[in-house]
């Protein structure tokens, strides 16, 4: 699909952005005109040149559907190019900068459309076309409520040819933005509603307003109109939410309506947000629920911690004081990880943050001056679950207790690297010390070492992993030691197991 850009190459971005804009805030438009609206940009050389020969076509830029009524055009449209015969009213539009009215857009697998086409006008000189393309068969006889909106629609659009409309601000659309359908109001030139729709009026019924609107302004029915003053005084969008208590919250969007460069009166849009914000409060107080457990848990994981270290120092045997305090750097390992949960409401946590602190606690407990020893930490792994980051940083931790026990038993100490790596189908961790290597004949599925032991299993059976230790390629004396832990994330858990950061 051809981008603006591509169909307009020749337009001065100060245009493209107007147009931009356009298509960005024209769904109330299309909502109030029962219509698809199509947005077409003139091609060829002397496109922007009406005094000459003028556009040999026009490519439709954009195109939106009503959500009030049935579309005429059922593929999309967007990069279409018309010649001027096909597309007579679109023309006259663009040559003579007015808003005509009433004729068949000459389609010939269509001829049953008609078409009102609006010159978008952008500081006094027309750039494109709006055209309301409809099937005057296919649609309802319209009511009071549907004449009094194409009344609106009529307004707005003289707001594009003169150059009032799109606002010459950025006001992008939401997901919670109000659409017609949900609820309308007409505001006149003094603030008073002119017009208010069923949906409109539930939804002040939700916030506590129950009285008669019409003929009055808001204010006198008891409702703040800090958006529409606003949107009255700088003649631009403005937007608010409106909670009443515990009953309900409205959002509220005022477009100021202008003419002749006054403000004519403003179109309101309504949505009740009730349920949405009841959602909201809800996920909030679930996620603040989760976050404390994580704390509690990391609570009780530094008692049970700071317990098994009163125990150590009673032990009488250095090794049963030595299997204490490996014991105390394990469960710290796990409690840093709910540490680290319970800062943010999210189920995966960003392992390299584990990482480092692993290694500060390493750094603090096993180093010194007599044992100087630095790590470097490089690479990413990105956000893994927590089922996956626990184990993990497990498995990490009695590696870098393997490199303070075994790595360098004499002095100097070395360097250790850790990198860290997450393609999207696999982390990897990859521990490197330029100490003494492993002993000969070495096998790790078959050392019988605690931490080893741990290691391994914590690898294979929790995370489904391969764990590789080997020399690494220092001299004789020193040749260091790599040790790499792969794991797999495609099959770990139902929900996505982790996600690569962008780099």
């Amino acid at each position: 699909m051809a981008s603006l850009e591509e169909l307009a190459p020749d337009l001065p971005k100060s245009r493209l952005n107007h147009l931009q804009r356009l298509m960005r805030t024209w769904a109330p438009l299309a909502d109030i005109s029962f219509a698809d609206l199509l947005l077409y940009v003139p091609t060829g050389s002397s496109a922007f040149d009406t005094a000459n020969n003028g556009p040999q076509g026009f490519a439709i830029a954009g195109q939106i559907r009503p959500t009030t009524a049935r579309s005429v055009h059922r593929s999309n449209l967007v990069g279409a190019i018309f010649s001027p015969e096909q597309r007579p009213l679109v023309d006259v539009a663009y040559r003579e900068g007015r808003i005509t009215d009433g004729g068949r857009i000459g389609h010939a697998d269509q001829p049953r459309i008609r078409t009102l086409t609006v010159p978008v006008n952008c500081h006094g000189e027309v750039i494109a076309v709006m055209a309301r393309e409809f099937d005057p068969d296919a649609q309802r006889n319209p009511g009071e409520l549907e004449m009094s909106y194409f009344k609106m629609f009529r307004r707005l659009a003289a707001m594009i040819a003169e150059g009032e409309y799109p606002f010459p601000v950025d006001d992008i659309e939401t997901e919670e933005s109000p659409r017609v359908g949900d609820g309308l109001m007409l505001l006149d030139a003094s603030g008073r509603v002119q017009l208010i729709s069923p949906n409109a009026a539930s939804a002040l019924h939700r916030i506590g307003l129950h009285s008669e609107v019409e003929g009055r302004r808001l204010v006198e029915i008891g409702l703040e109109q800090r958006a529409i003053r606003a949107a009255f005084a700088s003649r631009l969008p403005q937007t608010e939410e409106i909670q009443h208590g515990d009953q309900g919250t409205v959002v509220l969007r005022c477009l100021p309506l202008i003419g002749s460069g006054e403000v004519t009166g403003a179109l309101v849009l309504m949505r009740d947000i009730s349920e949405l914000r009841r959602r909201d409060r809800l996920l909030m107080s679930k996620d603040a629920t989760i976050a404390e457990i994580h704390h509690r848990v990391k609570n009780n994981l530094q008692t049970v911690s700071s317990l098994l270290r009163l125990q150590g120092r009673r032990a009488i045997a250095a090794e049963a004081r030595d299997a204490i305090e490996e014991s105390v750097r394990r469960i710290r390992a796990i409690a840093i990880v709910h540490e680290i949960l319970s800062r943010d409401a999210s189920s995966d946590v960003p392992f390299v943050e584990i990482v480092r602190s692993l290694v500060r606690m390493v750094e603090e407990g096993l180093t010194g001056p007599d044992r100087p020893v630095e790590f470097k930490v490089t690479g990413d792994a990105g956000e893994l679950a927590a089922d996956v980051a626990t184990p993990l940083a497990v498995v990490l931790n009695e590696c870098l207790q393997n490199v303070m026990d075994h790595a360098y038993p004499e002095p100097p100490g070395g360097q250790v690297r850790i990198e860290l790596d997450n393609d999207g189908d696999r982390v990897q961790v990859r521990v490197t010390d330029d100490g003494v290597g492993l002993p000969s004949g070495f096998e790790v599925d078959s050392a019988d070492g605690l931490g080893i032991a741990i290691v391994r299993n914590l690898v294979s059976a929790d995370l489904r992993g391969s764990i590789t230790m080997s020399n690494g390629e220092g001299d004789s004396s020193r040749p260091g030691t790599v040790v790499e832990v792969a794991i797999p994330l495609l099959g770990l858990a139902p929900q996505e197991t982790a996600r690569p950061r962008p780099r």
